[in-house]
């Protein structure tokens, strides 16, 4: 090993690396030092804090649990307390029960005219909302086609008769040709003669037969044409009212009726007119009467009922809508009502059962349909009912209620019987009468 040598001595810094004055460092440090009482002003703060967070959690706690007392005290009246219900008093069934239903009304005669022959149309003489009469001329068509062909047939048929004439004077002819040979003496002319004089008698008949079914031909030929010509006048085919208007002056009609082909006209009968009513299936028997009185009404046409009766009904259901077709017939020489307006027909029947009750009164079970009836101590009391009349909203009662009863209307499964209720309704047992109802207050 090289000999330990001694450390260098320390060499102090050159005198321009330091400042004059240290003091000027030790100015720029931060103290650390705490002002006097400042720990016991944190402590004093943090328990101040603590306190005030557990007054407030025990005022919230407080709050709630009174909150929660009142709550189940609440509870407790209410589970005590009878179930409120909304109850009607059964009223008795008025001496003339209306049915109103609705109707719509249609034309007594309804028809839609269309050309029967080919060709434009010349003038027309009805227009929209004229009355007309039966045999009217509405409008007039020119059929030049036709009349050609009308000229064609009846020269043909001129021709035939000429054919005719001529096969007429061949029979005369070859009748007295063959008489002659036929009666002359045997051995003048021979057995062959007189046999091809038969025939030419027999041929010249065939001839003439012929023609007779070409001039028959010919004839009904002209007659179709001539009988076509008449439909060159567009009649109408009953009184009525033109409710509808196609053509105009110059239009190229066809004749037929198929979905390419346009209708000339339009003509309705409404007077008298036919009201038809889809009667409901529960409805239908009652119904089903002929002569049966109805009373027609609309929004549209204000004023007196219209009185019609049943004049025939389909007797037999919609399968598809559950209801009847009946036809009620009305007169209407004013022109009151018009075929396609909605009306509402009110029938007038004889009552079947003792009370009429809203349907929401009846409670349908096991044993068949009951009420829920309050008895003087409002306790629930249920009877079993028999049902005479169901029309949807009301329900005539034939038995199990009595006029003045009061019953429960949609009573809770949870309400058994002998309960105690509280009473909810009217008293004298009026209500807002339902949708569509028409009943006369007893």
């Amino acid at each position: 090993m090289p000999p330990s040598e001694s450390p260098p001595p320390f060499e102090s810094p050159p005198p321009s690396e330091f400042p004059d004055d240290i003091s000027v460092l030790e100015s720029d440090r931060v103290s650390t030092a705490y002002a006097p009482g400042t720990e016991r002003t944190l402590r004093k703060a943090v328990i101040i804090s603590g306190v005030v967070l557990l007054c407030a959690f025990i005022a919230v706690r407080l709050v709630r649990f009174s909150h929660d007392r009142g709550v189940a005290r609440a509870g407790e009246v209410a589970y005590s307390a009878p179930p409120a219900v909304d109850t009607i008093v059964a009223r008795p069934v008025s001496e003339e029960a209306p049915l109103v239903l609705p109707g719509q009304t249609a034309s007594w005669y309804d028809s839609t005219l269309y050309a029967r022959v080919d060709g434009y149309v010349a003038n027309w003489t009805a227009d929209i909302g004229d009355h007309v009469r039966k045999n009217q001329v509405l409008a007039t068509i020119d059929t030049p086609d036709l009349d050609a062909e009308l000229n064609a047939a009846r020269a043909q048929l001129k021709a035939s008769e000429s054919q005719l004439v001529a096969r007429e004077a061949e029979v005369q002819f070859a009748k007295t040709t063959n008489e002659r040979w036929r009666d002359s003496p045997k051995g003048v002319v021979s057995e062959q003669e007189r046999d091809a004089k038969k025939a030419d008698y027999d041929t010249a008949e065939a001839r003439l037969y012929a023609a007779k079914s070409q001039v028959a031909l010919d004839q009904a030929r002209v007659n179709q044409y001539a009988a076509l010509t008449q439909f060159k006048k567009v009649t109408a085919p009953f009184d009525g009212i033109v409710t509808e208007r196609r053509i105009d002056i110059g239009n190229l009609v066809t004749a037929g009726s198929t979905t390419n082909t346009t209708p000339l006209y339009h003509v309705s009968q409404s007077d008298p007119l036919r009201v038809f009513i889809d009667v409901p299936q529960n409805l239908a028997v009652d119904l089903m009467q002929t002569g049966t009185p109805a009373e027609i009404h609309s929004q549209d046409a204000p004023g007196d009922a219209i009185i019609g009766r049943i004049a025939r009904s389909a007797r037999a259901i919609n399968v598809q809508a559950r209801t009847m077709r009946v036809e009620v017939d009305v007169p209407n020489p004013d022109q009151k009502l018009v075929p396609g307006m909605y009306v509402t027909v009110a029938f007038r029947r004889a009552p079947k059962g003792v009370v009429e009750v809203p349907a929401a009164a009846l409670v349908f079970r096991a044993n068949g349909p009951e009420v829920a009836r309050v008895d003087a101590n409002r306790k629930v009391e249920f009877r079993k009912v028999s049902i005479a009349r169901d029309e949807g909203n009301l329900v005539e009662l034939a038995s199990g209620a009595q006029p003045g009863d009061r019953l429960i209307l949609n009573i809770s499964s949870q309400i058994a019987s002998g309960q105690a209720v509280a009473v909810t309704g009217d008293d004298k047992g009026t209500r807002t009468p339902l949708a569509g109802e028409a009943r006369k207050q007893p």
